[in-house]
């Protein structure tokens, strides 16, 4: 099996974010903006892991872009539920340090796949 520091991290991320749904379903009773949270923040690791096995360079490069637009969409989700008092600061800092890591890592990778497939 094809595994990935970015996968690794994202999928431990999503472990996270499903636990937050069910924390904000739960304890607070909020279905609407835990459902975006909840697909767009399982997402990263699902297309992450659809690109290791791409049928391309170019669609590997495609899932990772998905992934990082994923990724920037949670970051939203994360900042509305603090703003809305839904999570205390504590989490929505520690879920986007985790995020921030991943972005970075997508960003880097995304980059040298880039590069790679220009030179050869």
């Amino acid at each position: 099996m094809k595994r990935s520091i970015a996968y690794d991290k994202a999928f431990k991320f999503s472990t996270r974010i499903v636990k937050l749904y069910k924390y904000l379903c739960s304890e607070k009773k909020e279905f609407v903006l835990s459902k975006q949270i909840l697909r767009s923040g399982t997402s990263i690791g699902a297309n992450l892991k659809e690109g290791l096995y791409g049928q391309s360079k170019k669609d590997f490069i495609s899932k990772l872009s998905i992934s990082l637009k994923e990724a920037a969409e949670t970051e939203y989700w994360i900042d509305l539920l603090f703003e809305t008092d839904y999570i205390e600061e504590r989490m929505a800092i520690s879920l986007k340090n985790d995020l921030v890591e991943i972005i970075k890592i997508l960003t880097s990778s995304l980059k040298t796949s880039k590069n790679n497939l220009e030179n050869s």
